[in-house]
C-alpha cells in the first residue's frame, strides 16, 4: 500500500519538476523478490494517478526497475576497484566482534591493504578517506558535516557478488539523470555514503532535500503496524483525492498566507522546496476530516451524488439493493452534503430510509425516550395522521406538539427522531419525514409507543 508519507514526497517532486520543466522519475526497487509482486506495482502507480501524477503526463518517466540494472551495478563496483576506491574482504562478524570486542561499532578496515582478489565469500567494500568530512548541501536542513572517520568501509556487493542498496540506487540515479533528490529525512544517514560513491565514480551528486518525518498525536513516526498510513485506506473511506492532495502539501509547508484551502495548481506554483520546515510534521486526521469537509460541501450536487454511490450499494450499504429510491437520495442530498465530513459517512445519515426498520440504538433511545415521550409521540402522530406531507407543515405541526408539552422544539422532537430515524443526531427532521412519507413515519412511531409500553 502506498504510505502517505510517500504520496507527500511523491507530491513534492512532482512540483519542483513541474516548475522547472524537468522530469518525475518513478523508481520500483526491485531487488529483493520477497517483496516484489506485479499487482503491488500496479497500485503504486495507480495511487499516484489518483493524486494526480500520472503516466501519460510528459512530465513523468518511468517505472524503472532497479533489478534490470543488476549488470551496470556490478560494472560499477569493478570501476571502484580498479580505481582503488574499492577492496575485497573475508572477514566475519565473528572475526570483527574478536578484533574489536564489539561486532556492533563498525568495520575497523582490516582488509584495506591485504590485496585480496575476488573469490566466493569475499564482501566488495568501499574505502573511505580517512580524513576530512563529507559535507551535505541539502535544501531543507542546511550544510550538515559527517566527518570521514565516523563512516566506515561500508560493503557496496556482497560475497555472492550482488550489489546492495547504495551502489545500485547511485548508479541507476546517474544512468537516469537524476539532478534532484526529494526524499524523507529517514534516508540522510545514508547520503554521505551515497555521496562518496557519486565522487568516486567521477559524477557531481545531486541537489539533496531530506524532508521531516510525519508523526501521529503523540508525536511518534507514523508506522504501519500502529497507525493508519496507507493512501488508499483513506480513499476507500471516502476522502477525496483533492482534499488528500492540498492537505499532503502542507505537511511541513505552507503558502505563506491564511488561507489553506487551495487547488494543486495553485499551490504547485507557490510551493518552494527550501521553505520545507525541517521539524517533524503531524498528521492531524482531524484537520484533514475539516479539510475533506469543505471540498465535500464545494461539489457540485450532482458530482457529490456520484460520489456517495460506492456507500450506497452492496456490499457498503446496509439495506437491499431493491430497497434504494435515487429520487429519494437525490431530494436528501443536499442536505447531507452540508454536514458530512468523508464520504462514507453518508451511509449513517440516509439509512433510515431504505431500511425496513431505523437502526435499533439503544444509547440513542435511552438518551430520547424520557418520561413523557409517550405523550409526545401520541401527540405528534394525531397531528401527523392529517398533515400537509411537507416538511413547513409538519414543523408546525411539531412545534405545536412541543409548546402542548412544555417543551422547546429541539426536546420536543428527540423521541420523533429516534423513533424514526434510529438516531439522535443527522438530516433535519422535517425534511426527513417527509422524505420518509406518512405511511413509514406513522408505523415507526406505532413501534416505538409500544416499545414502550413494553
Amino acid at each position: 500500500m502506498f504510505h502517505v508519507g510517500g504520496a507527500r514526497s511523491a507530491l513534492y517532486n512532482w512540483a519542483v519538476a513541474r516548475q522547472s520543466g524537468g522530469t518525475f522519475v518513478l523508481r520500483i526497487e526491485d531487488t529483493d523478490a520477497a517483496r516484489n509482486k506485479p499487482e503491488w506495482i500496479d497500485g503504486i502507480i495507480s495511487a499516484l494517478a489518483s493524486i494526480g501524477i500520472n503516466e501519460s503526463d510528459p512530465a513523468f518517466e518511468g517505472p524503472y526497475f532497479q533489478s534490470r540494472n543488476a549488470d551496470r551495478h556490478r560494472e560499477a563496483g569493478l570501476q571502484l576497484l580498479a580505481a582503488g576506491h574499492a577492496y575485497y574482504c573475508d572477514c566475519t562478524r565473528e572475526q570483527l566482534a574478536e578484533r574489536t570486542g564489539n561486532a556492533q561499532l563498525g568495520y575497523d578496515g582490516f582488509c584495506r591493504d591485504r590485496g585480496l582478489a575476488y573469490e566466493a565469500g569475499r564482501a566488495l567494500r568501499f574505502r573511505t578517506p580517512d580524513e576530512g568530512a563529507t559535507v551535505v548541501v541539502d535544501l531543507i536542513r542546511g550544510e550538515p558535516s559527517f566527518p570521514n572517520s565516523a563512516i566506515e568501509d561500508f560493503v557496496i556487493a556482497r560475497g555472492d557478488g550482488s550489489p546492495v542498496f547504495l551502489i545500485a540506487n547511485v548508479v541507476d540515479d546517474l544512468d537516469e539523470g537524476v539532478t534532484m533528490v526529494i526524499r524523507g529525512e529517514e534516508h540522510l544517514s545514508n547520503t554521505p555514503k551515497q555521496q562518496l560513491l557519486w565522487e568516486a565514480l567521477g559524477s557531481t551528486p545531486p541537489t539533496w532535500a531530506h524532508l521531516p518525518v510525519i508523526v501521529n498525536e503523540k508525536r511518534q513516526k507514523l508506522s504501519k503496524r500502529r497507525d493508519k498510513v496507507a493512501l488508499e485506506d483513506y480513499l476507500a473511506e471516502g476522502y477525496l483525492p483533492d482534499a488528500m492532495v492540498n492537505y499532503l502539501m502542507l505537511l511541513g509547508w505552507g503558502p505563506g498566507e491564511d488561507r489553506e484551502i487551495r487547488p494543486y495548481a495553485e499551490l504547485e506554483q507557490l510551493f518552494r522546496i527550501e521553505d520545507v520546515n525541517g521539524s517533524s510534521a503531524f498528521f492531524d486526521v482531524k484537520k484533514l476530516s475539516a479539510f475533506n469537509g469543505e471540498y465535500i460541501r464545494a461539489m457540485a450536487p450532482a458530482d457529490f451524488a456520484a460520489a456517495c454511490a460506492p456507500w450506497l450499494t452492496e456490499p457498503r450499504a446496509p439495506w437491499a439493493a431493491d430497497a434504494f429510491d435515487q429520487a429519494v437520495f437525490d431530494g436528501v442530498a443536499p442536505l447531507a452534503q452540508t454536514r458530512i465530513t468523508v464520504l462514507s459517512e453518508i451511509t449513517a445519515y440516509v439509512d433510515f430510509l431504505f431500511l425496513d426498520q431505523p437502526v435499533q440504538d439503544d444509547a440513542a433511545w435511552a438518551k430520547a425516550m424520557k418520561p413523557g415521550a409517550d405523550g409526545i409521540l401520541r401527540d405528534a402522530r394525531a397531528g401527523l395522521a392529517d398533515a400537509v406531507w411537507q416538511a413547513d407543515a409538519l414543523k408546525a405541526v411539531l412545534e405545536a406538539v412541543s409548546e402542548k408539552n412544555g417543551l422547546k422544539l429541539g426536546k420536543a422532537q428527540a423521541p420523533i427522531r429516534v423513533a424514526t430515524t434510529g438516531r439522535t443526531v443527522g438530516l433535519p427532521l422535517f425534511e426527513s419525514l417527509e422524505a420518509l412519507g406518512r405511511e413509514r413515519v406513522l408505523a415507526r412511531i406505532d413501534a416505538a409507543l409500544a416499545r414502550l409500553e413494553q
